[in-house]
């Protein structure tokens, strides 16, 4: 089967290869791959600033159905839809996999950098990752669902959102817009995005139509004064990071009230200088997340069913996976919501 695959360390080094079909094991299902998002993590690990294990298939935004079934697998069938988790190998006998935490097990290991991901026609996976795509969702749209996951278990598991909150959220990648779509969802009265250029074609006026209640590119605006102005000089009650970016980051601190939830998703390539002092003396509420749980993608896929977010303005950029050097252009151009590979 073909695969796109990063053979060694190094900027670039990526190439379409032939590997075999996976042997689904007892326990296991055979998936084909029918959608793959492009996320951020891929880009990073073309341009060398992320962990893998290479030769690696890259790819874990993923949605297919079943081809095989594994010995001992009674819930599934050939031809079901699916969706998984990226928790492969995870032991299921630590502490964390029997607390439901299986994201967090030191054995697990997920697919696209440090096993082989879904930028191929096939994967294998644990039949306790997948979860039921719904009636009428194209696999465009389910391969949206994993960062949408990702978000959903930091912001409404571990942060939380309230009613009435006035929510800054910096950087309008598509996760940013997933998060805005799910703070909106909570009922937060005011939701601002920052961004910078690259954000005002595309991505800016759909944050418009998901909700937001203003957009503010930082390279022409200060959002410190914007969101104090809005606030009385009190500052927002959450400031979400989906930006990566340290200057973003620590101005996050100036932008929150004292007693404020900061929620620290994104994942900077370098270190962030921390400003202890302001952040003890906000008394700020500092959470960090990091993947996902069980629990947050089937919160997800309700909120999907109730017509609560909206996936489909995520699915208009599809290439082919012999296209994967346009498509992967396209997503570091910001200029897309998202871009799907269809093998």
């Amino acid at each position: 089967m073909r695969a796109l695959v990063k053979y060694e360390k190094g900027i670039g080094k990526l190439e379409m290869r032939e590997v075999p079909v996976p042997s689904p094991g007892p326990g296991e299902v055979l998936v084909k791959v029918e959608a793959v998002g492009i996320c951020g993590t891929d880009l990073k690990i073309r341009d060398d600033h992320f962990i893998y294990n290479p030769p690696v298939i890259l790819g874990h935004e993923f949605s297919g159905a079943v081809a095989i079934v594994g010995e001992g697998v009674k819930q599934w069938k050939i031809g079901d839809r699916v969706v998984s988790e990226q928790h492969t190998l995870a032991c299921g006998h630590c502490r964390y996999c029997l607390t439901g935490k299986r994201q967090f097990c030191l054995s697990k290991r997920s697919p696209g950098y440090l096993i082989d991901g879904a930028f191929t026609e096939y994967i294998k996976v644990p039949a306790s990752l997948l979860h039921r795509m719904p009636e009428g969702m194209s696999f465009e749209e389910a391969a949206v669902i994993e960062p949408m996951a990702v978000a959903a278990y930091g912001i409404l598991g571990r942060c939380g959102i309230e009613p009435e909150d006035y929510v800054v959220i910096l950087g309008c990648g598509p996760i940013a817009l997933l998060a805005l779509q799910l703070v909106v969802a909570e009922g937060a009265s005011r939701v601002l995005l920052t961004g910078i250029d690259a954000d005002e074609k595309t991505r800016f006026p759909a944050a418009k139509g998901f909700g937001a209640y203003r957009t503010v590119n930082v390279m022409k605006e200060d959002p410190v004064s914007i969101v104090m102005a809005d606030t009385g000089g009190m500052g927002a009650d959450v400031v979400i990071d989906l930006s990566g970016a340290p200057k973003a980051i620590v101005q996050g601190f100036d932008l929150l009230r004292r007693d404020g939830r900061f929620c620290a998703l994104g994942l900077p390539t370098s270190d962030v200088p921390m400003p202890w002092a302001k952040v003890a003396l906000k008394a700020v509420n500092l959470v960090f997340s990091y993947s996902s749980d069980f629990e947050s993608w089937e919160r997800c896929l309700s909120m999907i069913q109730l017509g609560k977010v909206n996936l489909r303005e995520f699915t208009s950029d599809i290439y082919s996976l012999e296209s994967w050097e346009e498509a992967f252009d396209k997503a570091a151009s910001g200029e897309a919501l998202k871009v799907i590979i269809k093998p």
